[in-house]
């Protein structure tokens, strides 16, 4: 008869089980995982034996020659590890909580935030956890908030507007760096955009991660009743400015990511008109607070800001 155990039903599993599951699906190899926690092999293999039993999956069946996790394996492996490194973070040493230095974690952030921030990240954590790997995706403001919500990334950079925040349930956020809009546009192809006016005569480039979000900028124009002539969207900031050369649109952008010396012919200018400064921040979901991988890479973002 199928064991009947239930995800709420511990009742014979204890942590050091599970220390060795977590092995066993991180290294696909039982000699390796015997190594990675210092057990010897037929202790690994006892406890593989009683998972299985446990669990009524055989997690690790061998594939042409090599041994890969079942589905429910792969299931479980991300939230098994995430446990354990809150355990050890809470109980014990957090260096040496489980996974705590061979970690895999899913970010959401822009190319302008990674531009930002990622070159002294990267170097940073290479330098002071090497087993640390990072997979970015980009995501629009409320669908990056939703995704920390539901497990399905691990931490969000972005610009949230306050409405979004305080909408978000569980989420904890962090400042990283300030910034503001500025124009870049060609002064071979029409006016300086210099007064409300001629900024609004202008075809606009608007760069959103998502067609539902409206960035600061439309909103502060929208207050006032005008919406601007966007004749081109798109979700990169880095190609933006690549866009003005010889054309009569408009991009208004982050200053960081406009270039210092642009093109001849190109012009960066201030907005003719107030909106409120670009807050870049970094969200999580509160149960990692004690995580001690996920603290670790929210210091090392912390660390590689520039401050205006």
């Amino acid at each position: 008869m199928a064991n009947m155990r239930t995800t709420n039903d511990l009742s014979g599993i204890d942590m050091n089980l599970l220390v060795v599951l977590d092995a066993l699906l991180a290294e696909r190899h039982v000699t390796r995982a015997a190594l990675r926690i210092n057990r010897s092999q037929p202790a690994v293999s006892h406890a593989l034996s009683r998972l299985r039993h446990l669990l009524d999956d055989p997690i690790l069946v061998r594939v042409d020659g090599r041994l890969e996790p079942t589905a429910r394996a792969l299931e479980i492996a991300r939230p098994l590890g995430e446990a354990l490194g809150l355990i050890g973070g809470v109980l014990g040493d957090p260096e040496r909580a489980p996974g705590a230095q061979e970690r895999h974690f899913h970010l959401s952030m822009s190319d302008y935030a990674a531009e930002a921030l990622l070159p002294t990240l990267a170097r940073d954590l290479r330098r002071a956890s090497p087993g640390t790997r990072l997979s970015l995706l980009t995501l629009g403001r409320r669908a990056a908030l939703a995704a920390l919500e539901a497990g399905e990334i691990d931490l969000a950079v972005g610009v949230y507007p306050e409405r979004d925040k305080a909408a978000a349930e569980g989420l904890s956020f962090a400042p990283l760096l300030n910034d503001r809009f500025a124009c870049l546009f060609d002064r071979r192809e029409g006016p300086a955009p210099t007064t409300l006016d001629d900024y609004m005569a202008r075809p606009h480039v608007a760069v959103a991660a998502s067609p539902r979000d409206v960035g600061d900028v439309d909103a502060a124009l929208a207050a006032g009743g005008r919406s601007r002539n966007i004749a081109l969207t798109l979700p990169h900031w880095s190609v933006a400015p690549a866009l003005i050369d010889g054309t009569d649109l408009v991009l208004t952008a982050a200053r960081r990511s406009l270039p210092a010396a642009p093109a001849e012919g190109l012009v960066v200018c201030d907005l003719p008109f107030e909106v409120a400064p670009i807050r870049l921040v970094m969200a999580w979901h509160r149960r990692r607070d004690f995580d001690p991988g996920h603290r670790r890479l929210r210091e090392a973002l912390v660390k590689a800001r520039r401050d205006d």
